[in-house]
């Protein structure tokens, strides 16, 4: 069988870790750790770092903030730690938390370690090699949906998550918030996003704040597939923005990505999972089933689905102010201001469509 799995690869210039200082912990802190050690970097990603380490012959994986930032509520390690912590005995998908370290002479900063989840990600092009026939799909599209449903069942308050979050007030925090950033990231090239700021903060839902826990990131390239079976998914991945809020508030975050087979052109160009493959289930029907599932009232699921695309679009100029400014040469952020743009023009359709 060929190889689909993630691969790391080799660290970053100034990103590096102390080899002997990392064994060192690992050994001490870890049961049936023992060297030669092995550190590669997992290259994807905007925000916390993540770091392949081979113990012997044991896989894990390292998390640690970027290097240079100090903002500890934007990259907390011991929260995200404890989230998987508390999830791991009745969520199966999540990896196994193994040591948090907030000892910072070890690496620099506070880190935590975990089981590596070895697999298959999907990310904007299948694999080489790898496919799949529409039923294939449809059931991979619909087992992510039901997964994110299974995490939203959860009774946060029983596994001890209850002050992981502050359900009550939410969303209009969440819209605030995001509005907030979005202005401090403006450029001048940059979308005002009048109208869609407008309809968000004049369309607070009314119904009272439901609370689950969320992952605030769940999409494809955030789960892990069986090796011997690409069908089925055997991990959710990146815990950090995990929180107690309204889980049809997630569903919009995840779908804001979810791109079409037959959605615009201009549409495609941001495409960043294979959510176009035949048999794939539309949104429309992603909703439906989330319905089904949870028994939750999704006749204004508009109103979130527009705050997923808006988020994303700060999310996107966010990135593109670090570029215009000089902070970053990475010239593929360079492109972001025209997803900003697209973005824009897609929320603003759903609002032109939207009956609440």
């Amino acid at each position: 069988m060929e190889n689909y799995t993630d691969t790391p690869a080799e660290i970053r210039e100034g990103e590096n870790l102390d080899e002997h200082k990392v064994l060192d912990y690992l050994i001490h802190t870890i049961p049936d750790i023992q060297g030669p050690i092995e550190i590669k970097q997992f290259p994807s990603g905007f925000s916390n770092l993540t770091y392949f380490i081979k113990a012997g012959n044991r896989e894990l994986v390292l998390r640690r903030p970027p290097f240079g930032k100090k903002a500890k509520t934007a990259h907390d390690m011991h929260r995200e730690y404890s989230i998987l912590k508390a999830l791991k005995p009745v969520f199966l998908y999540c990896p196994t938390p193994l040591a948090y370290c907030d000892d910072e002479s070890v690496i620099g900063a506070q880190f935590y370690v975990m089981e590596r989840i070895k697999g298959i990600i999907l990310r904007k092009e299948l694999p080489k090699g790898l496919s799949y026939t529409p039923d294939e799909f449809r059931y991979l599209c619909q087992q992510l949906l039901d997964i994110q449903c299974q995490l939203h069942s959860l009774d946060y308050k029983a596994i001890g998550l209850e002050n992981f979050g502050k359900p009550e007030g939410y969303i209009e925090r969440q819209v605030n918030g995001w509005i907030t950033r979005y202005n401090d990231a403006l450029t001048p090239d940059a979308p005002l996003y009048t109208e869609v700021i407008q309809w968000l903060k004049e369309k607070l839902p009314k119904t009272p704040t439901r609370a689950a826990v969320i992952h605030n990131d769940y999409k494809f390239d955030n789960v892990v597939l069986d090796v011997s079976n690409p069908k089925k998914i055997i991990g959710v991945l990146d815990w950090e923005m995990a929180t107690i809020g309204d889980p049809v508030m997630d569903l919009g975050n995840s779908l804001a990505y979810w791109v079409e087979k037959n959605d615009p052109v201009e549409v495609q160009l941001i495409r960043l999972m294979p959510t176009h493959l035949d048999g794939a289930l539309t949104r429309k029907e992603l909703v439906q089933r989330y319905q089904e599932k949870s028994g939750i009232d999704m006749s204004d699921f508009d109103y979130y689905y527009c705050f997923g695309l808006f988020r994303l679009a700060v999310i996107a100029q966010q990135i593109y102010y670090r570029y215009y400014h000089g902070q970053t040469k990475d010239k593929r952020f360079a492109m972001l201001i025209a997803a900003v743009q697209i973005l824009e023009r897609q929320a603003k359709n759903v609002i032109q469509n939207s009956k609440i």
